[in-house]
């Protein structure tokens, strides 16, 4: 059966499914860590308990989300040798390097501190504690400047040279490779968008428990009134930070790759008197024309060249064979943008009831932060799919086909290792996302126990010696364990 698809579609298929379920994970934990090494600040600069009641809730989580993340990375690794090994012999040596040192360095930074976190406030002092705090954090964000670089030289290569032989991409220059052309735009977009995420998730969290307490009857404990405070803040001064740089950022890719801005826009036809800006409308890439077009005259115009009669090219000045698929990246872009301006809404809002002192029993802007709370993660997939969808049908932008860069596998091979995965990941971290979601369900206490004291189990490895707190604490443990 799998014989009759297309092996490279297949390996296409793959590849997304697996990017896109892992990068739910660091979209997540890249905010959540910093705001829990905000939350670890404010607890040593006031002492006062609500900050390390939010702290331990939010460690458990970051604890199995960071887990999962590091987990489903690790496949598409391998992918790159198996289904892409074209690929990798082209472009490894430009980004190879860069790969490897998101590993080396920021893999190993969020690592090495990572226990300290989780379990060393009460063995290493506040001061170490919260170094190790301050570097997940920072680790997050190097892991994400390396590996979206190497994303970036895919969109605009840069610093390079092509091998007459070998048809391999050699580096020339390093810096140019790393601060390539879209780099800067697309790490500020992105991270933003990983903090506008964990903020909605908390907000949603926040808003969940403050609905049932109003239900029950019952007083918020003061953790829960902050959580919510700390990410309507957020909320309220980050979206529009997000919708400028998301302007950029567009301005950006209009430059570099004009083809991607016509399909996002819709733009089957050049415009040579002031582009239209298309709310709705079916793309037909058949017929070249977008069916039950709704849109403003102009206004395209405007926002991509400021000015409303500058002249905009279509997709009918690109030969077919150079078009990406239109109707993906028309409505992956219409939903990223859509649920950015339905954050920044949020975070009006819940001005207005903070001006008004409303906050905490405002139940329609609570309704609606909870029902928004998953709405980061859904609009970092969408620009996810409108950036590496919106490349095709290039690798390397301009330079490398999709089509001549994968391994020669039979199209039986690809779909038994896609169907696989898909199983496995939904098992496996389908489990890990309920338990979240359960811990996410249960309110954080004025005494919210410690990590290691919400462990159950086994808390040491075989043949070790226990610590002197542990053995008093477990006299029927033995030296050389269970």
């Amino acid at each position: 059966m799998l014989g009759s698809f297309d092996a490279i579609l297949l390996a296409r298929i793959q590849f997304a499914f697996t990017v896109s379920f892992h990068f739910l994970f660091p979209a997540f934990t890249i905010g959540l860590a910093s705001y829990l090494a905000v939350l670890n600040g404010l607890w040593l600069w006031t002492r006062d308990g609500r900050y390390l009641d939010l702290f331990r809730y939010w460690v458990k989580i970051f604890a199995l989300a960071f887990a999962m993340g590091v987990v489903s990375g690790i496949v598409m690794s391998y992918q790159f040798g198996t289904n892409w090994s074209v690929f990798s012999d082209k472009a490894g040596p430009v980004i190879g390097a860069p790969m490897a040192y998101e590993v080396l360095s920021a893999f190993f930074l969020e690592a090495g501190f990572l226990g300290i976190m989780l379990f060393g406030r009460s063995r290493v002092g506040d001061t170490l504690h919260m170094i190790a705090c301050a570097a997940v954090a920072f680790g997050t964000f190097f892991s994400a400047f390396w590996i979206l670089s190497v994303n970036s030289w895919m969109q605009t290569p840069t610093g390079f040279e092509i091998d007459a032989i070998t048809g391999q991409f050699m580096p020339v220059d390093f810096w140019q490779i790393i601060f390539n052309p879209s780099f800067p735009y697309r790490l500020l977009h992105t991270v933003t968008a990983a903090y506008l995420t964990t903020a909605f998730i908390v907000g949603g969290v926040g808003a969940f428990h403050l609905l049932r307490h109003r239900r029950r009857g019952e007083a918020p404990t003061p953790a829960t009134r902050t959580m919510f405070s700390m990410a309507m803040w957020m909320a309220a001064i980050v979206a529009p930070v997000q919708i400028f740089l998301g302007d950029l950022h567009g301005l950006n890719t209009l430059e570099h790759q004009p083809i991607k801005v016509m399909a996002m826009e819709g733009h089957y036809e050049s415009h040579p008197e002031g582009a239209p800006l298309y709310l709705f409308g079916l793309p037909n890439d058949e017929t070249q024309t977008l069916d039950y077009a709704i849109g403003i005259p102009k206004v395209s115009s405007l926002i991509l060249r400021h000015d409303l009669n500058a002249p905009m090219d279509g997709l009918d000045t690109i030969p077919d064979d150079e078009q990406p698929p239109v109707a993906i990246v028309f409505w992956s872009f219409r939903i990223m943008v859509a649920l950015g301006f339905a954050m920044l809404g949020i975070g009006m809002w819940s001005l207005v009831a903070r001006m008004r002192r409303q906050l905490y029993d405002a139940t329609w802007l609570h309704r609606a932060a909870l029902i928004m709370a998953p709405s980061g993660l859904i609009a970092v997939l969408a620009g996810w799919i409108t950036t590496e969808v919106g490349r095709q049908p290039y690798t390397v932008y301009g330079l490398l086909r999709t089509a001549d860069s994968a391994a020669p596998l039979a199209a039986p091979a690809v779909g038994a290792s896609l169907v696989a995965f898909i199983v496995i990941y939904f098992s496996v971290f389908g489990a890990g996302t309920f338990y979240i979601l359960r811990l996410m369900g249960r309110q954080p206490s004025s005494k919210e126990p410690r990590l290691a004291d919400s462990v159950k189990g086994p808390i040491r490895t075989a043949g070790t010696t226990p610590a002197p707190e542990e053995a008093s604490r477990r006299p029927d443990t033995t030296e050389t364990g269970a």
